[in-house]
């Protein structure tokens, strides 16, 4: 029997059909993979302006939002002034909490939880990082650091906080601030509200599809550094969290090298008021003051 040299034996399908089929599905594959290397340079290039969400303001002057604050400038080591608002405590001695903020807006939107810990007793410092509520500069892992320095030297340098009376309260990305700060120089206590893993194990539950540990230039590796914090530690977070899953707020509790306490909020999602300044965060931070 005579085969037709044009057909493929097992289908009848002709050869040079076969081939337009390869070549369409090569063309298809390059075109898509190169709009997959364009989005993913994108994505390096503008990552920053994707991770931070900082609100420009305008904010208002502490005293018109907080009852005896104060408007006060922050002086970062690589030359910035930052603002910040001070609520100084019922005496010169008082405990004080220095309150970094979580990635969106900026520090007015913290003034019910400055009210809150002064109406219990603490002195409290509200600080925006560089880029957030109108101060110059531009966020960074490395930025974020410094400015949570200047932060803890305005309230020992000027305020006179006593430094083993100084709590750090972070919320969020504030938790990977105070964090890291607190490996270096060790609070009297530590809350974290919402903490997540690591700045990639959070951005991977958003964006499944993208290398998100091999993108990120900030790593924010907060279960990494709770292991070497030596202070009072407790985590706070909300069962219903939609935007750091419940299971890294736990993670990070268990990697506490000296975890107090770790508070389940139910049903509170992220953004919930009884998360941003409710009672048991209230009661979270104050649990922890040392006493003389």
């Amino acid at each position: 029997m005579i085969v037709d040299s044009q057909e493929d034996v097992g289908c009848g399908v002709p050869v040079r059909d076969h081939g337009i089929v390869l070549r369409t599905a090569l063309r298809t594959a390059v075109v898509l993979a190169v709009l997959f290397a364009v989005l993913v340079g994108l994505l390096w290039t503008l990552q920053r302006r994707l991770v931070y969400l900082p609100s420009a303001g305008p904010v208002p002057a502490a005293a018109e939002v907080i009852r005896g604050a104060r408007d006060v400038e922050l002086h970062t080591a690589d030359g910035l002034v930052l603002s910040g608002w001070f609520v100084p405590g019922p005496a010169p001695d008082a405990p004080a909490v220095l309150v970094a903020s979580g990635n969106a807006g900026h520090r007015g939107m913290r003034a019910p939880l400055a009210s809150a810990l002064s109406a219990a007793g603490l002195a409290v410092l509200l600080f925006d990082y560089r880029g957030y509520g109108g101060n110059p500069g531009s966020p960074t892992e490395s930025g974020l650091a410094l400015d949570v320095r200047a932060a803890r030297s305005y309230l020992l340098e000027e305020a006179g906080v006593p430094e083993d009376r100084l709590l750090y309260l972070g919320e969020s990305l504030g938790c990977a601030v105070v964090t890291e700060l607190a490996v270096e120089h060790p609070p009297a206590g530590l809350v974290l509200r919402s903490p997540f893993v690591d700045l990639a194990a959070v951005g991977s539950e958003h964006y499944p599809f993208l290398p998100v540990r091999a993108l990120l230039r900030d790593r924010y590796p907060v279960a990494d550094l709770i292991a070497a914090v030596r202070a009072p530690t407790t985590v706070v977070y909300g069962t219903a969290d939609t935007i750091v899953p419940p299971e890294q707020s736990r993670r990070v509790a268990d990697a506490a090298a000296q975890l107090h306490r770790l508070v389940e909020v139910p049903g509170a999602d992220h953004n919930d008021a009884v998360l941003l300044d409710g009672e048991a965060l209230v009661q979270a931070v104050v649990e922890l003051v040392p006493r003389h």
